[in-house]
């Protein structure tokens, strides 16, 4: 198999134990209406015979209400739909321990948004923002999320479905995948340099990069794996790891967006990130008494 770009559905069953993946259905939750956030793929699913959520993308759908969203691109529906799953999941866990509570596992290949003129109008940031602080709420309560890219995460897609998981793992460049927030073909046009100019950049800075081993460097993915065979048994190491995390109370600096920052600074992807954050800080502790209720 040479890429999974466009495969959300069989990813899920090589990650996944076999037969295991029961879609629609996450706690008490039913999505029963099929025509509702077509391009989401939501479900529960067993992993190394645990009960965990699956949230994933389908490329083949096509939402008739909002003809942008195709190939994989979360809309506004799939949006509140992703929403939705990952709520039923807190709300099906709320009692249990932070050891016993269930994973999210994100199978990530979206190409963007959906940023039609309707969506928009209709307030499809609010979709996506909504998704995205069900996994910050969902990854507080104590559920180890991780994101595994199998092709394409892409611009403000990636940003809610992958960039709030504890790790997010991808699959090496030679099976298609690609990781980026901007082309340098948009950042061209927004910064008013040349494309010769920021790709020479990018040879020496990840920042302005893509693909899975710049994000790598910067933090952004904990893992690359090398081989497609390989991502179950990388989803399961990690799940368990964020899960250890999570009892010991060491995840508010390990996992998520803080243990990125830090893994991207011993990476030396981000290696002023430290100084800024030193220097934010120390400039905030002379005026915090002045702004802050009971700073010293």
């Amino acid at each position: 198999m040479d890429t999974l770009i466009g495969q959300g559905r069989t990813a899920i069953g090589l990650i996944c134990d076999p037969d295991s993946f029961v879609e629609n259905t996450v706690g008490a939750k039913s999505f029963d209406d099929p025509s509702f956030g077509p391009g989401a793929v939501v479900g529960t699913a067993k992993l190394d015979g645990k009960t965990v959520t699956v949230i994933a993308n389908d490329a083949d759908a096509f939402n008739e209400k909002f003809p942008v969203v195709y190939a994989g691109i979360i809309g506004m529906e799939e949006g509140y739909k992703m929403a939705q799953a990952v709520y039923a999941s807190i709300e099906a866990d709320k009692a249990e321990s932070k050891a016993n509570k269930r994973a999210l596992v994100l199978v990530v290949d979206t190409p963007g948004n959906g940023p039609g003129k309707v969506e928009e109008i209709f307030g499809m940031n609010k979709a996506t923002g909504a998704y995205q602080l069900a996994l910050a709420e969902a990854r507080l309560a104590g559920h180890p999320i991780v994101a595994m890219v199998i092709g394409r995460a892409i611009s403000g897609a990636f940003l809610c479905h992958g960039l709030q998981a504890d790790h997010i793992l991808s699959l090496d460049s030679k099976f298609g995948t690609m990781i980026h927030v901007m082309p340098l073909t948009s950042i061209s046009r927004i910064v008013k340099k040349d494309i010769e100019i920021l790709e020479k950049l990018a040879e020496g800075n990840p920042v302005f990069a893509a693909g899975p081993r710049f994000f790598s460097k910067l933090g952004g993915v904990e893992e690359i794996v090398t081989e497609i065979d390989g991502m179950r048994d990388a989803v399961i190491r990690h799940v368990a790891a964020v899960r250890a995390a999570k009892v010991a109370g060491t995840d508010g600096e390990t996992t998520g967006p803080w243990g990125r920052g830090a893994l991207g600074a011993e990476r030396a992807g981000r290696a002023v990130r430290p100084e800024v954050i030193a220097l934010l800080q120390s400039e905030l502790a002379q005026v915090a008494s002045r702004y802050l209720p009971g700073a010293n």
